[in-house]
Protein backbone atom coordinates (compact mmCIF):
# COMPACT_ATOMS: atom_id res chain seq x y z
CA UNK A 1 0.00 0.00 0.00
CA UNK A 2 1.33 3.51 -1.01
CA UNK A 3 2.88 6.10 1.54
CA UNK A 4 -0.45 8.10 0.57
CA UNK A 5 -2.97 5.47 0.74
CA UNK A 6 -1.84 5.16 4.84
CA UNK A 7 -1.77 8.55 4.69
CA UNK A 8 -5.35 8.82 3.80
CA UNK A 9 -6.81 5.95 6.03
CA UNK A 10 -5.27 7.64 8.99
CA UNK A 11 -6.72 11.09 8.52
CA UNK A 12 -9.92 10.68 6.79
CA UNK A 13 -11.66 10.08 9.99
CA UNK A 14 -10.52 13.55 11.48
CA UNK A 15 -12.76 15.88 9.20
CA UNK A 16 -13.89 13.91 5.85
CA UNK A 17 -15.34 11.12 7.10
CA UNK A 18 -15.38 12.10 11.06
CA UNK A 19 -17.52 9.11 12.86
CA UNK A 20 -19.48 11.56 14.42
CA UNK A 21 -19.95 14.55 12.89
CA UNK A 22 -20.10 13.27 9.35
CA UNK A 23 -20.69 9.86 9.44
CA UNK A 24 -23.32 10.13 12.26
CA UNK A 25 -22.79 7.55 14.47
CA UNK A 26 -22.26 7.06 18.21
CA UNK A 27 -24.57 9.62 18.47
CA UNK A 28 -25.90 7.97 21.61
CA UNK A 29 -23.08 8.27 23.77
CA UNK A 30 -21.73 11.56 22.09
CA UNK A 31 -24.78 13.44 23.49
CA UNK A 32 -24.85 11.24 26.79
CA UNK A 33 -20.87 11.88 27.99
CA UNK A 34 -19.80 15.03 26.82
CA UNK A 35 -21.31 17.26 29.65
CA UNK A 36 -17.49 17.65 30.88
CA UNK A 37 -14.87 17.83 28.54
CA UNK A 38 -13.12 14.78 30.44
CA UNK A 39 -15.58 12.48 30.10
CA UNK A 40 -15.08 12.90 26.17
CA UNK A 41 -11.79 12.17 26.49
CA UNK A 42 -12.15 9.26 28.77
CA UNK A 43 -14.85 7.84 26.38
CA UNK A 44 -13.29 8.78 22.96
CA UNK A 45 -9.90 7.10 24.33
CA UNK A 46 -11.52 4.07 25.40
CA UNK A 47 -13.48 3.59 22.16
CA UNK A 48 -10.22 3.85 20.14
CA UNK A 49 -8.10 1.40 22.35
CA UNK A 50 -11.06 -1.05 21.97
CA UNK A 51 -11.28 0.45 18.31
CA UNK A 52 -7.58 -0.84 17.52
CA UNK A 53 -7.83 -3.88 19.52
CA UNK A 54 -11.12 -5.28 17.55
CA UNK A 55 -9.45 -4.22 14.09
CA UNK A 56 -6.46 -6.13 14.86
CA UNK A 57 -7.97 -9.24 15.94
CA UNK A 58 -10.53 -9.20 13.04
CA UNK A 59 -8.36 -8.11 10.19
CA UNK A 60 -5.97 -11.75 11.62
CA UNK A 61 -9.06 -13.55 11.73
CA UNK A 62 -10.78 -12.23 8.44
CA UNK A 63 -10.40 -15.44 6.22
CA UNK A 64 -11.34 -17.87 9.37
CA UNK A 65 -14.88 -16.20 10.13
CA UNK A 66 -17.25 -17.75 8.21
CA UNK A 67 -19.50 -15.22 6.55
CA UNK A 68 -22.60 -16.37 8.23
CA UNK A 69 -21.97 -16.15 11.58
CA UNK A 70 -19.56 -12.45 11.06
CA UNK A 71 -21.64 -10.20 13.11
CA UNK A 72 -21.62 -12.60 16.50
CA UNK A 73 -18.42 -12.93 16.02
CA UNK A 74 -17.38 -9.52 15.66
CA UNK A 75 -19.37 -8.73 19.19
CA UNK A 76 -17.95 -11.29 20.88
CA UNK A 77 -14.08 -9.92 19.86
CA UNK A 78 -15.26 -6.49 20.86
CA UNK A 79 -16.83 -7.64 23.98
CA UNK A 80 -13.15 -9.33 24.93
CA UNK A 81 -11.44 -5.98 24.21
CA UNK A 82 -14.50 -3.77 26.06
CA UNK A 83 -14.27 -5.83 28.96
CA UNK A 84 -10.59 -5.62 29.18
CA UNK A 85 -10.92 -1.76 29.10
CA UNK A 86 -13.88 -1.64 31.38
CA UNK A 87 -11.64 -3.38 34.25
CA UNK A 88 -8.88 -0.90 33.94
CA UNK A 89 -10.81 2.25 33.97
CA UNK A 90 -12.25 0.72 37.04
CA UNK A 91 -9.00 -0.25 38.51
CA UNK A 92 -6.97 2.84 37.39
CA UNK A 93 -9.61 5.92 37.02
CA UNK A 94 -12.67 5.25 39.17
CA UNK A 95 -13.77 8.96 38.79
CA UNK A 96 -13.90 8.54 35.12
CA UNK A 97 -15.62 5.17 35.03
CA UNK A 98 -18.25 6.49 37.54
CA UNK A 99 -18.94 9.76 34.85
CA UNK A 100 -19.17 7.25 31.81
CA UNK A 101 -21.55 4.80 33.91
CA UNK A 102 -23.35 2.46 31.42
CA UNK A 103 -22.44 3.81 28.40
CA UNK A 104 -18.80 2.30 28.82
CA UNK A 105 -20.05 -1.13 28.83
CA UNK A 106 -22.09 -0.39 25.76
CA UNK A 107 -18.90 0.14 23.63
CA UNK A 108 -20.05 -3.34 22.86
CA UNK A 109 -22.61 -2.08 20.62
CA UNK A 110 -21.37 1.11 19.57
CA UNK A 111 -21.81 1.42 16.00
CA UNK A 112 -18.59 3.05 15.09
CA UNK A 113 -16.66 0.09 16.13
CA UNK A 114 -18.64 -2.12 14.75
CA UNK A 115 -18.99 -0.61 11.56
CA UNK A 116 -15.55 -0.16 10.78
CA UNK A 117 -15.24 -4.12 11.52
CA UNK A 118 -17.28 -4.57 8.85
CA UNK A 119 -17.04 -2.57 6.70
CA UNK A 120 -12.60 -2.16 7.02
CA UNK A 121 -10.95 -4.83 9.34
CA UNK A 122 -12.70 -7.41 7.47
CA UNK A 123 -11.40 -6.72 4.06
CA UNK A 124 -7.82 -5.23 4.64
CA UNK A 125 -4.59 -6.21 6.52
CA UNK A 126 -3.42 -5.69 9.97
CA UNK A 127 -1.66 -2.32 9.52
CA UNK A 128 -4.56 -0.77 7.47
CA UNK A 129 -6.70 -1.69 9.71
CA UNK A 130 -4.42 -0.20 12.73
CA UNK A 131 -4.38 3.29 10.79
CA UNK A 132 -8.18 3.24 10.31
CA UNK A 133 -8.71 2.21 13.82
CA UNK A 134 -6.48 5.37 14.86
CA UNK A 135 -7.95 7.61 12.39
CA UNK A 136 -11.61 6.77 13.29
CA UNK A 137 -10.69 7.15 17.26
CA UNK A 138 -9.15 10.43 16.88
CA UNK A 139 -12.09 11.59 15.28
CA UNK A 140 -14.06 10.06 17.97
CA UNK A 141 -12.45 11.74 20.40
CA UNK A 142 -11.76 15.02 19.22
CA UNK A 143 -15.43 15.28 18.53
CA UNK A 144 -16.61 14.00 21.70
CA UNK A 145 -14.21 16.55 23.16
CA UNK A 146 -14.72 19.74 21.74
CA UNK A 147 -18.25 19.40 22.19
CA UNK A 148 -17.01 18.46 26.10
CA UNK A 149 -15.40 21.81 25.96
CA UNK A 150 -18.18 23.66 24.37
CA UNK A 151 -21.02 22.70 26.80
CA UNK A 152 -18.38 22.91 30.05
CA UNK A 153 -17.45 26.14 28.89
CA UNK A 154 -21.28 27.33 28.21
CA UNK A 155 -23.09 25.30 30.89
CA UNK A 156 -20.85 25.50 33.53
CA UNK A 157 -18.37 28.34 33.03
CA UNK A 158 -15.32 25.77 33.55
CA UNK A 159 -12.94 23.97 30.91
CA UNK A 160 -11.62 20.41 32.43
CA UNK A 161 -13.22 21.57 35.69
CA UNK A 162 -11.23 24.89 36.21
CA UNK A 163 -13.26 28.02 35.87
CA UNK A 164 -13.01 30.24 33.44
CA UNK A 165 -15.81 32.80 33.05
CA UNK A 166 -18.06 31.94 36.04
CA UNK A 167 -16.71 34.71 37.53
CA UNK A 168 -18.29 37.50 35.05
CA UNK A 169 -21.00 35.54 33.31
CA UNK A 170 -23.77 33.45 34.27
CA UNK A 171 -23.87 29.77 33.43
CA UNK A 172 -26.53 28.93 30.94
CA UNK A 173 -27.50 25.26 32.07
CA UNK A 174 -29.32 24.34 29.06
CA UNK A 175 -26.00 23.62 27.40
CA UNK A 176 -25.29 20.39 30.07
CA UNK A 177 -28.96 19.30 29.44
CA UNK A 178 -30.09 17.43 26.53
CA UNK A 179 -31.38 20.27 24.45
CA UNK A 180 -28.08 21.63 24.85
CA UNK A 181 -26.62 18.73 23.65
CA UNK A 182 -28.61 18.80 20.77
CA UNK A 183 -27.75 22.18 19.66
CA UNK A 184 -24.31 22.02 19.76
CA UNK A 185 -24.04 18.59 18.01
CA UNK A 186 -26.27 20.41 15.05
CA UNK A 187 -24.16 23.33 14.75
CA UNK A 188 -20.76 21.15 14.79
CA UNK A 189 -22.44 18.53 12.04
CA UNK A 190 -23.05 21.85 10.16
CA UNK A 191 -19.30 23.61 10.30
CA UNK A 192 -17.78 19.67 10.03
CA UNK A 193 -19.34 19.11 6.55
CA UNK A 194 -18.92 22.98 5.06
CA UNK A 195 -15.24 22.08 6.26
CA UNK A 196 -15.40 18.68 4.58
CA UNK A 197 -16.56 20.29 1.34
CA UNK A 198 -13.78 23.04 1.09
CA UNK A 199 -11.10 20.23 1.73
CA UNK A 200 -12.36 18.42 -1.14
CA UNK A 201 -15.11 16.16 -0.32
CA UNK A 202 -18.75 16.33 -2.84
CA UNK A 203 -21.70 17.29 -0.60
CA UNK A 204 -24.54 15.51 -0.64
CA UNK A 205 -26.80 17.44 -3.39
CA UNK A 206 -29.78 14.81 -3.81
CA UNK A 207 -31.13 12.09 -1.03
CA UNK A 208 -33.07 10.06 -4.29
CA UNK A 209 -36.51 10.78 -5.60
CA UNK A 210 -38.03 7.05 -4.99
CA UNK A 211 -41.38 9.18 -2.88
CA UNK A 212 -41.97 11.21 -5.40
CA UNK A 213 -44.05 9.53 -7.64
CA UNK A 214 -41.28 9.80 -10.86
CA UNK A 215 -43.36 12.82 -11.61
CA UNK A 216 -40.05 13.24 -14.87
CA UNK A 217 -39.28 16.82 -13.21
CA UNK A 218 -35.41 15.30 -12.52
CA UNK A 219 -33.05 13.36 -14.34
CA UNK A 220 -33.05 10.41 -12.61
CA UNK A 221 -36.68 9.95 -13.08
CA UNK A 222 -36.25 10.03 -16.88
CA UNK A 223 -33.70 7.31 -16.92
CA UNK A 224 -35.39 4.90 -14.98
CA UNK A 225 -39.13 5.00 -15.34
CA UNK A 226 -41.15 4.65 -12.27
CA UNK A 227 -42.61 0.56 -11.55
CA UNK A 228 -45.82 2.53 -11.44
CA UNK A 229 -45.67 4.74 -14.69
CA UNK A 230 -44.43 1.13 -16.78
CA UNK A 231 -47.69 -0.14 -14.90
CA UNK A 232 -49.52 2.06 -16.57
CA UNK A 233 -47.83 2.65 -19.74
CA UNK A 234 -50.51 1.05 -21.88
CA UNK A 235 -52.98 3.77 -21.17
CA UNK A 236 -50.90 6.45 -20.92
CA UNK A 237 -48.80 7.67 -23.93
CA UNK A 238 -46.91 10.51 -22.36
CA UNK A 239 -44.89 8.20 -20.28
CA UNK A 240 -43.68 5.15 -22.79
CA UNK A 241 -40.87 3.83 -22.17
CA UNK A 242 -39.50 0.78 -25.05
CA UNK A 243 -38.83 -2.40 -24.47
CA UNK A 244 -34.90 -1.63 -24.83
CA UNK A 245 -35.52 0.49 -21.61
CA UNK A 246 -36.70 -2.05 -19.37
CA UNK A 247 -34.18 -4.17 -20.67
CA UNK A 248 -31.75 -2.07 -19.93
CA UNK A 249 -33.40 -1.72 -16.84
CA UNK A 250 -33.09 -5.27 -15.58
CA UNK A 251 -29.60 -5.52 -17.54
CA UNK A 252 -30.84 -7.60 -19.57
CA UNK A 253 -31.77 -8.30 -23.17
CA UNK A 254 -35.67 -9.25 -22.51
CA UNK A 255 -37.08 -11.47 -24.75
CA UNK A 256 -40.94 -10.40 -25.81
CA UNK A 257 -42.92 -13.18 -24.39
CA UNK A 258 -40.85 -12.53 -20.81
CA UNK A 259 -43.04 -10.83 -17.89
CA UNK A 260 -41.15 -8.85 -15.42
CA UNK A 261 -42.38 -7.09 -12.07
CA UNK A 262 -41.23 -3.72 -11.50
CA UNK A 263 -41.04 -3.48 -7.71
CA UNK A 264 -41.74 0.22 -6.20
CA UNK A 265 -42.01 0.48 -2.49
CA UNK A 266 -43.85 -2.24 -1.20
CA UNK A 267 -46.08 -2.53 -4.06
CA UNK A 268 -45.52 -5.33 -7.27
CA UNK A 269 -46.65 -4.25 -10.74
CA UNK A 270 -46.87 -7.17 -13.70
CA UNK A 271 -45.05 -5.53 -16.60
CA UNK A 272 -45.03 -7.95 -19.50
CA UNK A 273 -42.72 -6.48 -22.75
CA UNK A 274 -45.70 -7.05 -24.81
CA UNK A 275 -47.75 -4.90 -23.18
CA UNK A 276 -45.16 -1.98 -23.62
CA UNK A 277 -44.70 -0.35 -27.25
CA UNK A 278 -41.44 1.37 -29.02
CA UNK A 279 -43.37 3.37 -31.26
CA UNK A 280 -45.20 6.45 -28.66
CA UNK A 281 -47.21 6.92 -31.31
CA UNK A 282 -49.35 3.97 -31.32
CA UNK A 283 -49.30 2.96 -27.97
CA UNK A 284 -52.19 0.32 -26.69
CA UNK A 285 -52.45 -2.73 -24.92
CA UNK A 286 -52.62 -6.26 -26.25
CA UNK A 287 -56.17 -6.53 -24.84
CA UNK A 288 -57.38 -3.43 -26.95
CA UNK A 289 -55.49 -4.57 -30.00
CA UNK A 290 -57.34 -7.80 -30.35
CA UNK A 291 -60.30 -6.18 -30.00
Amino acid sequence: MAKENKLSILTKGLIKENPVLRLVLGTCPTLAVTTAAINGIGMGVAATLVLIGSNVAISLLRNIIPDKVRIPAYITIIATFVTIIQMLVKAFLPTIDASLGIFLPLIVVNCIILARAEMFASKNKVIPSILDAIGMGAGFTAALTLMGVIRELLGAGSVFGLPVTQSFIDPMIVFILPPGGFFVFGILVALSNKLAVSLGKKPVKSMGCQNCGACGGCAEASKTPDAEMLASAPNHPEVVTTNEDIAKSVGENMPEDKAITAVAGEAEFPITSANVKSNPESVESEENKDE
